[in-house]
């Protein structure tokens, strides 16, 4: 069973969400990147509903209970992904490594995409990606492993206390992992100049912003 408790399921929905045959999905689009190293390439996003992190300023929390979601086969998913022109491939949340994620990669890797993630880190991996960004979360911190494996950090700040749990984290990446600050969206005006103060002193750093709502698109 999936570790988020989905309601009303026959044993079969069961097994076969647990074996990530069927997922619950919250949303499907095309679209660009609009946030870290990906910024402003084309992709094919696949939100996965669920998330008991529940961060206060969350802007998708409407994805956080899982069972408001239908669940999709996953074969469904691929087919609907591998149709348009980017085979770029962003699998994110809610919490998406809440679930298993292997036969969603194996067929979007035989249909020759690139697959990337977008996790807090909390959960385990499951399937196999060309990118792993990892958002870690003070209320549950990632898993070292994951860490470890990131390509990307992307450490979102509400406030100046934000920048030691940003060097916690960063001190347990890889050493190619890039590194970025993201202004907590609501608070963007007041903390963007601290954090470019904190960049100009610790340039290691890069800014991430919310591109795509300054575009007006998904």
């Amino acid at each position: 069973m999936s570790q988020y408790k989905l309601y009303n399921l026959t044993s079969q929905q069961k097994k076969e969400l647990d074996n990530g045959l069927l997922l619950p999905v919250m949303e499907e689009f095309y679209s660009l990147q609009g946030e870290g190293y990906n910024t402003g390439k084309a992709a094919f996003f696949l939100r996965i509903g669920g998330c008991d992190i529940a961060c206060s300023w969350c802007d998708v929390k409407e994805s956080w209970n899982a069972a408001m979601h239908p669940l999709a086969k996953t074969e469904d998913i691929i087919k609907r992904a591998l149709e348009y022109p980017a085979k770029s491939i962003v699998i994110t949340g809610g919490e998406p490594l809440m679930y298993n994620l292997g036969p969603l990669c194996e067929g979007l890797k035989k249909g020759g995409a690139k697959i990337f993630i977008e996790t807090s880190g909390a959960y385990p991996l499951s399937g196999h990606f060309d990118w792993i960004c990892v958002s870690p979360k003070p209320k549950s911190p990632p898993r070292r492993e994951l860490l470890l494996l990131a390509d990307e950090l992307k450490v979102i700040v509400q406030q100046t206390s934000d920048f030691k749990w940003a060097e916690d984290n960063a001190a347990l990446v890889k050493t190619k992992c890039i590194l970025f600050l993201q202004p907590e969206w609501s608070r963007f005006r007041i903390i963007l100049p601290d954090i470019v103060d904190y960049i100009k002193q610790n340039p290691k750093w890069q800014t991430s912003l919310q591109s795509h709502k300054f575009m007006n698109i998904p």
